[in-house]
C-alpha cells in the first residue's frame, strides 16, 4: 500500500480561549494517528527554523505519538534550529553536508543539459562554490545566461580566455548578476521580495509603480529564470521565491531609503486595500511601518497584532508583538500619550505572560512593576486598577503574603477614591484571599 503524504507549514488556530486551543491540538493529533491506523503516512514538516510556537507545540505532541503509529516524520531546519526532541530514541538526526566535487561536476552536468563545460570554468565552479547546491545551481545559469561560454552541438566552448572576474565569488553576487541582466525586471524582483518570501500578484500589482503589461512581462522573465515559482494564474496568482537568499539578495540591493518608501507603499495600500487581511494579519502591517522607520503607526499595530494573537491563544505569539511595541515606543520622545499608551501595551503584555510563562514568573513581576511605574508619571489613571491587580496575583502565587495584603490595600483605597463598585469588589477578593 502507497503511504499517504501529508505535507504541513506553520500555522496557528484561529480559537480564543486556551484550553480550546489544546483541544484542536490533541484532536488535530488524533486525526493523524487515525490516519496512519488506517494507512502508512509520510508527514513532512518543513523550516521549522520558521515556525511559530504554536506549530512547534502540535509537533511534539505529534512526535510523542509517532513512534506507536505507521508514520514516517521527516522534518527540515537550519542548523540554528535546536530542537526540543533530541533526547527521543526514535529520532535520527541526518545533517546535510556540502557536495563533494564528483557531485558538484554531476549538478553541472545535469543543470547544462549534459553539455560539458570547458574543464576551467567547471574548475572555478567546484572552487567558488565550496558544495553549496544553491550556489551550483545560480552560478552556472548566470554563467549559461552571460554568454561567458559558446553553445556547440554537444559541448560548450570558451570563445577567448576566461577573465579573472568573470565569475562571482559569492551567492550574492551570482544571484546580483542574474538579476542585473534581466534589466526591469530587476524592479519587480525587489519589490516582491519586500513583499516577502511570498507575494500575491493582487497586491504587487496594488503596489507596483509599473503598468499591467510591465508588470506581467517582468514577473513571467523571474519565474522563467527559476527565480520565483508561480501558482495560480493571474490576476489571482501567488509567486514564491525559489530561495530565501535569493528573496534576501533582491531585498538588500535596494538603498536604505528606497527599502523604505516600499515598505510605506505596501503599509498605506494595505491599510486601503486589503481590510480583511489586516484585521486577520496586523502583524503584517506593523513589520512595514516598523521597516519603513513610521514607528507611531507601527506601535498601534504591534498592539493589534498581540492581541489578534491573544485571542487566538498563540500567547507566545502575543508576548514578541506587545514586547516590540514597547520597544519601539521607547525610541519615540517622552509625551503623556506615548506614556499612556505604554501603559496599555505593559498590561497587554503582563496577561499575556501570566499564561504563558505562568502567573509566578519573574518576568509578570518585572512588566507590571514598570506598568505601575508609568501610570505614576501620568497621574491617578484607570489602568492602575489591573496593574495592582496583576501584581497582587503574582505576589500571593509566590506567597509574599505580606506584599501581596499591602497590594490589596492599595487596590481597595483606590477603589474607594474612583468610586468604583467593581474595583471594590476585586479589592476584597484580593484581601479576603490573601487574609485566608
Amino acid at each position: 500500500m502507497r503511504p499517504r503524504a501529508v505535507w504541513t507549514s506553520p500555522g496557528r488556530p484561529a480559537l480564543r480561549p486556551w484550553w480550546v486551543a489544546r483541544k484542536t491540538h490533541d484532536a488535530l493529533v488524533a486525526w493523524l494517528l487515525e490516519e496512519a491506523e488506517r494507512q502508512p503516512i509520510l508527514a513532512v514538516w518543513e523550516d521549522l527554523h520558521w515556525a511559530d510556537p504554536s506549530t512547534l507545540e502540535v509537533l511534539g505532541l505529534v512526535l510523542d505519538q509517532a513512534p506507536t503509529v505507521r508514520m514516517l516524520t521527516v522534518l527540515t531546519c537550519r542548523p540554528e534550529f535546536h530542537p526540543q526532541w533530541t533526547t527521543h530514541s526514535s529520532l535520527t538526526q541526518v545533517t546535510l553536508t556540502r557536495l563533494g566535487r564528483t557531485q558538484v561536476e554531476a549538478m553541472v552536468t545535469s543543470l547544462t543539459g549534459g553539455k560539458a563545460l570547458p574543464a576551467a570554468v567547471v574548475e572555478q565552479i567546484v572552487a567558488k562554490t565550496e558544495g553549496v547546491p544553491l550556489f551550483v545551481e545560480e552560478l552556472v545559469k548566470m554563467i549559461l545566461e552571460s554568454g561567458l561560454v559558446r553553445e556547440e552541438v554537444d559541448h560548450y566552448v570558451l570563445p577567448g580566455p576566461l577573465p579573472p572576474l568573470a565569475i562571482p565569488t559569492t551567492l550574492h553576487d551570482s544571484l546580483m548578476a542574474r538579476l542585473d541582466r534581466l534589466a526591469t525586471v530587476k524592479e519587480v524582483a525587489q519589490l516582491g521580495a519586500t513583499l516577502g518570501r511570498t507575494f500575491a500578484y493582487e497586491l504587487l500589482q496594488a503596489v507596483s509603480p509599473l503598468d499591467e503589461a510591465t508588470l506581467q512581462h517582468g514577473l513571467r522573465q523571474l519565474v522563467e529564470a527559476e527565480l520565483v515559482y508561480q501558482r495560480g494564474s493571474t490576476p489571482h496568482a501567488t509567486y514564491m521565491f525559489k530561495h530565501a537568499l535569493i528573496q534576501e539578495a533582491a531585498y538588500q540591493s535596494l538603498l536604505r531609503s528606497t527599502r523604505q518608501q516600499y515598505h510605506q507603499r505596501i503599509a498605506q495600500v494595505l491599510e486601503a486595500r486589503f481590510p480583511a487581511l489586516v484585521e486577520t494579519q496586523p502583524e503584517l502591517v506593523a513589520q512595514h511601518y516598523t521597516a519603513a522607520g513610521c514607528t507611531e503607526q507601527a506601535v498601534v499595530y504591534w498592539q493589534r497584532a498581540g492581541q489578534h494573537a491573544s485571542d487566538r491563544s498563540a500567547h507566545l505569539e502575543a508576548v514578541s508583538h506587545f514586547t516590540t511595541g514597547i520597544e519601539l515606543l521607547k525610541t519615540l520622545p517622552e509625551t503623556p500619550e506615548h506614556t499612556q499608551h505604554a501603559v496599555t501595551l505593559h498590561i497587554a503584555l503582563g496577561a499575556a505572560l501570566q499564561i504563558a510563562k505562568g502567573t509566578a514568573a519573574p518576568e509578570v513581576e518585572h512588566t507590571y512593576t514598570q506598568a505601575r511605574v508609568l501610570c505614576q508619571q501620568v497621574g491617578e489613571t484607570p489602568e492602575l486598577g489591573p496593574v495592582l491587580y496583576g501584581l497582587w496575583r503574582f505576589y500571593v502565587v509566590r506567597s509574599q503574603l505580606h506584599t501581596a495584603r499591602e497590594t490589596g490595600e492599595t487596590l481597595l483605597r483606590l477603589a474607594h477614591q474612583a468610586h468604583d463598585p467593581t474595583l471594590s469588589v476585586i479589592a476584597h477578593h484580593a484581601l479576603g484571599q490573601t487574609w485566608c
